[in-house]
């Protein structure tokens, strides 16, 4: 395996340190009552908290100190644009919903986007104390003081696969029956999970997430671990997923294939 360069050290170093900025901002408002919540939408429920603000500011706030000619995509403020060909793209709290009702399967996002593509990635769940990273060379989980490999599973057929999306729903009527078609081959189907389901993928427990309505920021970072893992990230037509939209990510090009087959009648 090749040897990271200066640079992908130092860019690893800082996102692990905006990673490390964003945990006792997270659990300091994580199942408080004072988590300062507002919804973004009109019509429907987008919410957003004191947490998910404070630590993007914070990561912005070491980004203008150690790499102030690097752009930032973020969710809760306006970008800036790169000067160095550089984007770290941060979801502060990814899955929203799940931090104000309690339950640990959300997490902070962080990417670097070199122009191209998400080259490293961090999911980053401060509850559990897990990091799961990807990119330079690495695919690993940090966790309790251990590092341990992360890997993705070699299941070669839908009828063995664990399925996983956050809302059973999906997107649109279209969107969700054409999740369900994929879904009705699988083995077993779980919900919920937003983040965190993109990390056990990476971690080799389940095979298969296929969401719609994706940002950016929400899936940059979990593409470069799992990529880094040995998965695979694409739209619903196998083209580009860094933008968001329908996205669908699998452990392995086998079941990746078989999924896409059924997607594509929708």
């Amino acid at each position: 395996m090749q040897q990271p360069s200066q640079l992908q050290i130092e860019l690893m170093t800082v996102a692990h340190e905006l990673a490390d900025a964003a945990r006792p901002i997270a659990l300091h408002f994580f199942r408080k009552s004072a988590q300062g919540l507002e919804n973004k939408l009109s019509d429907g429920f987008d919410p957003v908290t004191l947490a998910d603000r404070e630590i993007e500011q914070a990561m912005r706030d070491i980004l203008t100190v150690q790499r102030p000619d690097d752009g930032i995509l973020g969710e809760e403020f306006p970008d800036i644009p790169s000067q160095s060909g550089l984007t770290w793209v941060l979801d502060p709290i990814d899955g929203t919903r799940g931090f104000i009702s309690g339950t640990p399967t959300w997490g902070v996002l962080i990417a670097i986007n070199d122009g191209d593509a998400p080259v490293f990635g961090i999911v980053d769940q401060p509850f559990t104390g897990e990091r799961y990273c990807g990119g330079f060379g690495t695919a690993l989980l940090r966790h309790a003081g251990r590092e341990m490999p992360l890997g993705t599973r070699k299941t070669t057929t839908l009828s063995e696969s664990v399925i996983f999306t956050t809302f059973p729903e999906v997107g649109s009527k279209q969107e969700g029956e054409a999740f369900h078609a994929v879904a009705k081959q699988c083995k077993l189907t779980r919900y919920g999970m937003d983040c965190y389901a993109y990390a056990l993928l990476a971690a080799g427990q389940v095979d298969l997430v296929i969401e719609a309505g994706l940002n950016p920021y929400d899936i940059q970072g979990p593409l470069a671990v799992i990529a880094a893992a040995g998965g695979i990230v694409t739209d619903w037509q196998g083209g580009d997923a860094q933008h968001g939209g329908r996205v669908i990510a699998a452990a392995n090009a086998t079941i990746h294939s078989q999924a896409l087959e059924i997607l594509a009648r929708y």
